[in-house]
């Protein structure tokens, strides 16, 4: 629980917003977190907890998707802090048209993931599922926060107007282990519309980003083009990147790991960078509106 000592190092703005969210979470009675043990979703089920106590349980999908590091993080969290955790098994690549990576392939995947946690939640007497996107997701292409609209899953964070920012900010105050992790996003995200997706090349992207931050880079992602690996590196990294053996040492270990070919991106990394090929029609189909409903 958060002391009033840590409590007084933030804005009072600051502090108003998250007793805030900590009242709209009591208003649900009891909830379900989809949680992934990323920077949102911990500072979620973080003030869950705070604000309903036993009344919250913890979902987190299993997939060939999701690495196992995340997994087991999610385990660790949970099991640290005394909450009720399901893992639900969400095979992304057996729902139908998937694996053929359509451009609503997250739409997909976030109706079928969800469906599941309903079916957790009900079995528990949870009364609501809330997820953790927060306000920097709206006006993005993110097919997947349809599906979640239509649902009927909550978004504490997106409604009580969080940023990614913020959150980590509190998340440093409250001592939560995920204060400064890097972003993380579904594995499937790394490969181009339209490109199959296969368990093999998943396996490929997970190992080689899992290299990449056992060689000390931070936020980054492999994205994969058929056996080109096209390495996404905040800029301030390049010159490490580019030191003879480093460079070496990341190619030798792509290509045991299976690419043909390695690249480094020169515009760095960010979000969404395979949305950069569809048009303004086909984003706004999967943007969610920046207008709070």
């Amino acid at each position: 629980m958060t002391d009033n000592k840590e409590m007084g190092q933030l804005s009072p703005e600051l502090l108003n917003k998250y007793e805030s969210l900590k009242e709209y979470l009591k208003s649900l009675h009891s909830v379900a977190v989809a949680f992934s043990s990323g920077v949102d979703s911990t500072f979620l089920l973080y003030a869950a907890r705070e604000a309903l106590g036993d009344a919250v349980i913890a979902v987190t999908a299993s997939s060939c998707s999701f690495p196992v590091r995340e997994l087991e993080e999610a385990k660790e969290y949970c099991s640290e802090q005394g909450i009720r955790h399901f893992v639900c098994q969400s095979e992304e690549l057996k729902i139908e048209g998937f694996a053929q990576n359509p451009k609503n392939r997250c739409y997909l995947c976030k109706r079928e993931l969800f469906e599941k946690i309903r079916m957790i939640a009900k079995a528990e007497h949870m009364e609501a599922i809330v997820e953790g996107s927060n306000v920097d997701d709206n006006g993005d292409y993110r097919p997947g926060l349809v599906a979640v609209e239509e649902l009927g899953i909550k978004s504490p964070l997106r409604e009580c107007g969080f940023t990614k920012e913020e959150i980590r900010l509190l998340s440093q105050e409250f001592g939560l282990p995920t204060w400064d992790k890097q972003s993380f996003a579904c594995l499937s995200s790394r490969f181009p519309y339209g490109e199959t997706i296969t368990e093999e090349k998943l396996h490929m992207v997970d190992r080689a980003e899992q290299f990449l931050l056992d060689q000390g880079f931070h936020q980054l992602r492999v994205r994969i083009h058929d056996r080109i690996a096209r390495i996404e590196l905040l800029p301030e990294e390049f010159p490490k990147f580019m030191r003879e053996e480093i460079r070496l040492k990341v190619y030798q270990e792509f290509r045991k790991i299976g690419f043909s070919y390695v690249a480094l991106d020169l515009l760095g990394y960010r979000t969404g960078s395979m949305n950069e090929t569809l048009s303004e029609t086909e984003l706004a189909q999967g943007t969610i509106s920046t207008q709070k409903k």
